[in-house]
């Protein structure tokens, strides 16, 4: 049964690559139009409407089910940090699209380099090459202007995928200073199903989930330090992956 298991997801995971290949494709021409519009939030929103087209489409080829709760933690008039946990490549094309309002999402810049989806990628992102301090430098002062413009702005602080045993690993501090800076409030989302569909620790494998995102009440920045507020945001968020049995 584990042998069949295996060979059906890498199959699946063939087939979620040509078909993450079509539909990029199909979605390709009209996401071109958004740079036409002049308007830079009438452009994003655009750009969101059809990422999640794109997405709710490709999600469903594959098998994989959308659940989303807490939207209702979104206040319309508000825009927020938005921090998720990491276990998969996966929790990528989830984390943006389905996010109520306009975003944007911290991203490496070594993606914005691969041919014509790399203009995709870079549309939606705020660049980073964290290996460069200027460039560190350079993405926090982007991401304060992309707040400002009244867009959300969605930060992994684990940093990169979470590869260890633990159900969350320790985060670093750059969304709670970019937070206390902006005196913007963080809403913490937990991915769910991710790790089901795409295990880390497997190359190659795909299997259909269930997939859920869980938006939690906001956690003001206010009277805290940088340090208290990154503990605070861990353990809320390490508890609910407990709860939730991420």
């Amino acid at each position: 049964m584990k042998l069949i298991k295996n060979i059906f997801a890498r199959c699946w995971a063939l087939w979620g690559l040509i078909s993450f290949v079509a539909t990029f494709i199909l979605a390709y021409l009209p996401f071109l139009i958004c740079f036409f519009i002049k308007d830079e939030r009438k452009s994003q929103v655009y750009f969101k409407t059809i990422s999640a087209y794109w997405m709710k489409a490709w999600l469903l080829l594959i098998g994989c089910r959308i659940k989303i709760h807490g939207i209702e933690n979104f206040q319309p008039e508000k825009n927020y940090v938005v921090i998720f946990n990491h276990n998969a490549l996966l929790d990528i094309p989830l984390s943006s699209p389905f996010l109520p309002g306009v975003n944007k999402t911290i991203a490496k810049s070594s993606f914005a380099k691969i041919p014509i989806f790399g203009l995709y990628y870079a549309k939606g992102s705020v660049l980073v090459d964290r290996k460069n301090n200027a460039s560190r430098a350079k993405s926090f002062e982007d991401m304060k202007a992309t707040l400002k413009k009244g867009f959300h702005m969605c930060i992994y602080p684990e940093g990169t995928r979470n590869r260890t045993n633990e159900i969350i690993k320790p985060f670093f501090d750059g969304a709670f200073k970019l937070a206390i800076d902006t005196n913007k409030e963080i809403i913490p989302c937990i991915i769910k199903g991710t790790k089901i569909a795409m295990p880390i620790e497997k190359k190659f494998y795909l299997m259909p989930a269930t997939l859920e995102l869980y938006f939690l009440n906001p956690v003001s920045p206010e009277n805290t330090t940088v340090k208290e507020l990154n503990t605070k945001l861990y353990n809320i968020m390490k508890q609910n992956c407990i709860e939730k049995e991420i």
